[in-house]
C-alpha cells in the first residue's frame, strides 16, 4: 500500500535532504512539496495525503497552525520536523506519530516511518470493521447483538508490541508486561525478567493496549491488572500493588476505582 506523502518546508534544501532520506522506502510516495503553511494547507484540503512531513518554524502560519487549518476534515498522520527541541512536547499535544529533530536521524526516520505504518494498519482495520459491521446490520442484524464482549472493539488491541532497544528490535508479548511507567519523552517497559525503553508517549502507547487488562494506576504508570496478585492499603488514600515478580507499584488516589476491580 502505497503511503501518499507531503513535505512542508520553508528551506528547499531540507525538502530535497528528506526526500533523498525517504527514497528507500518504496510505500513512500511523496506526492508533493509545499514551501509555506498556506500552501501546506491549500494541499492537505486538495490531495487529501496519507502522511506530512510539517516543519515547525515558517514565517505565516507555522506547523501548529497547518494542523488547526485542517481540522475540519480528515487530517492525515503527522510528523513534525524541528530544530527545536522545545516543540517536542507541542508536538505530542498535537497527536503526532512522532517528531524529527533537524538534521533528521536515519535511525529515527526508520522508526518513524515503522509507526506511520502501524498507525495506518490500525486505521484501515478499524474502517474494514465498520463496513462489515454495516454489512451485517443490513444481512443480519441480529447477529450484532451476539457480538457481545467482541464488538467493543477489542481486536484492534496489540498482542505484540516491537521495541527497539539498545540497537536490536525486541518483539514482547503484551501479556508478560508487568507495569509501565512514562520517563519523559520515552516508555520504560517492565516484564518479569527485564526492562526495555520505547519511545512513545503514554497516551499514544494506552490507545495501543486492551483497557480491560492494562489500566492507569497513577499519573505516569499503567499496570498489567492480571499480574496483580496483592493489594496494599498506604497512607492517605493510596495504596500499592503487588505483582508477579514481587515489584511494589503505587496507586494514586485519583485512581482509586482501579482498585476496586480488586475488591468484591
Amino acid at each position: 500500500m502505497s503511503i501518499r506523502t507531503i513535505i512542508v518546508d520553508d528551506e528547499k534544501l531540507a525538502i530535497q535532504g528528506l526526500q533523498v532520506r525517504l527514497e528507500p522506502y518504496s510505500d513512500i510516495e511523496v506526492i508533493e512539496t509545499c514551501a509555506n503553511g498556506r500552501e501546506a494547507i491549500r494541499a492537505i484540503k486538495t490531495q487529501k495525503p496519507d502522511l506530512v512531513f510539517l516543519d515547525i518554524q515558517m514565517p505565516g502560519f507555522d506547523g501548529f497552525s497547518v494542523v488547526k487549518g485542517v481540522m475540519e476534515i480528515e487530517p492525515p498522520l503527522f510528523v513534525f520536523v524541528t530544530a527545536y527541541q522545545e516543540h517536542a512536547i507541542r508536538a505530542f499535544e498535537a497527536n503526532a506519530v512522532n517528531y524529527l529533530m533537524k538534521p533528521v536521524d536515519e535511525d529515527k526516520l526508520a522508526d518513524t516511518i515503522e509507526r506511520v505504518r502501524q498507525r495506518m494498519a490500525e486505521k484501515a482495520s478499524a474502517v474494514e470493521a465498520e463496513k462489515l459491521k454495516d454489512v451485517l446490520a443490513e444481512v443480519s442484524p441480529e447477529s450484532l447483538e451476539t457480538l457481545g464482549d467482541e464488538g467493543d472493539g477489542t481486536g484492534r488491541y496489540e498482542k505484540m508490541i516491537n521495541v527497539k532497544d539498545r540497537g536490536q528490535i525486541f518483539r514482547v508479548d503484551v501479556d508478560t508486561i508487568e507495569h509501565i511507567e512514562a520517563a519523559g519523552d520515552y516508555m520504560c517497559i517492565y516484564t518479569g525478567d527485564n526492562s526495555l525503553i520505547l519511545r512513545e508517549t503514554m497516551k499514544d502507547l494506552e490507545r495501543r493496549l486492551d483497557p480491560k487488562n492494562f489500566q492507569r494506576v497513577h499519573r505516569s504508570t499503567i499496570v498489567n491488572l492480571d499480574q496483580v496478585r496483592q493489594v496494599k492499603p498506604h497512607t492517605n488514600g493510596e495504596c500499592f500493588l503487588v505483582l508477579d515478580s514481587g515489584a511494589e507499584v503505587k496507586v494514586s488516589r485519583s485512581y482509586r476505582d482501579v482498585v476496586a476491580r480488586f475488591v468484591h
